[in-house]
């Protein structure tokens, strides 16, 4: 039994949530947990979680999803929702039920917990950095082994967005397939010729690639690591583009950090991609307690 508050609805991408859990949970729990064993079966037990340090939660779907699997008698009470921010001792929720099934399903509830309120966190942080710019802070495929979904949700709860979700539901042209295709120019066409159905989005490292891209009016210019100078020169381009009906829209990607993305927003970028969110992972601290 699962109890409020009531958690965002998970976006359609969000699919394999239990296939997740299943691999989760086999892999700790293999042939059986014998430590819980030390607990007599019939006995009764709560638990509550606290975060430890200040956080953007994000995970309940897993967490409850672990404990059902291991016991469904498991009652599982929430005191927050995804994407709430946090404070170090702050209840998250407590867990009532068989003492067993609550020694078994910790550690892989606390593990999803964690992961994807660390990259929440981490998101929010960058939110935060750029407020005011009108600049979005956006995620990449450069996520954890089998949490690419419930990772991209994460960055959604911190206050993100979510670039393509894999190699199926957008074009991406990046160097390499410049380089194979003989040329950007090329390189679009070719896409062009797909008609995927799909948005169409070329990365440029130089500013005659940017305005090949934008002659060609690409759903989205992704300028890599460009300085500061050929940014805002990309930016006036690409704002003279729309201006004159482009569809366009700017997104700057390239050694990002905390002290440097400000000074980015500032051009006039639509969007910061930025891998670090969810690769350069630190999980949030939490501790699950009996009471």
């Amino acid at each position: 039994m699962i109890t409020t508050p009531a958690a965002p609805m998970l976006p359609d991408y969000v699919n394999d949530l239990q296939t997740s859990v299943d691999h989760a949970l086999a892999e700790d729990i293999g042939s059986g947990d014998v430590t819980a064993r030390l607990v007599p079966a019939n006995q009764l037990g709560t638990a509550r979680v606290i975060a430890r340090e200040d956080a953007i939660v994000c995970g309940r779907a897993w967490v409850d999803a672990v404990f059902q699997q291991v016991d469904p008698a498991v009652a599982v009470d929430w005191s927050v929702s995804d994407g709430d921010r946090v404070h170090s001792d702050q209840l998250l929720f407590r867990v009532h039920g068989p003492a067993r099934a609550l020694l078994t399903a910790e550690r892989t509830a606390l593990n999803f917990l964690q992961t994807l309120s660390g990259t929440a966190t981490a998101v929010a942080r960058y939110v935060d950095a750029v407020a005011g710019t009108g600049c979005s802070i956006v995620d990449t495929r450069k996520t954890l082994p089998g949490l690419r979904n419930a990772q991209k949700y994460a960055v959604r709860c911190g206050g993100g967005v979510n670039h393509r979700i894999g190699l199926y539901d957008g074009i991406l042209i990046k160097e390499n397939h410049i380089a194979a295709a003989g040329g950007i120019a090329a390189a679009i066409a070719a896409a062009r010729a797909l008609d995927a159905g799909v948005p169409l989005m070329t990365e440029a490292e130089t500013l005659d690639e940017a305005r090949a891209a934008l002659g060609a009016d690409v759903d989205l210019l992704l300028v890599d690591d460009f300085p500061l100078d050929q940014l805002r020169e990309a930016v006036t381009l690409t704002r003279s583009h729309r201006a004159s009906g482009g569809r366009t829209v700017i997104e700057y990607s390239g050694n990002t950090t905390l002290d440097n993305v400000r000074s980015i927003a500032e051009t006039g970028v639509d969007r910061v991609s930025i891998g670090a969110i969810t690769k350069h992972l630190s999980a949030v601290d939490l501790s699950m307690r009996f009471a």
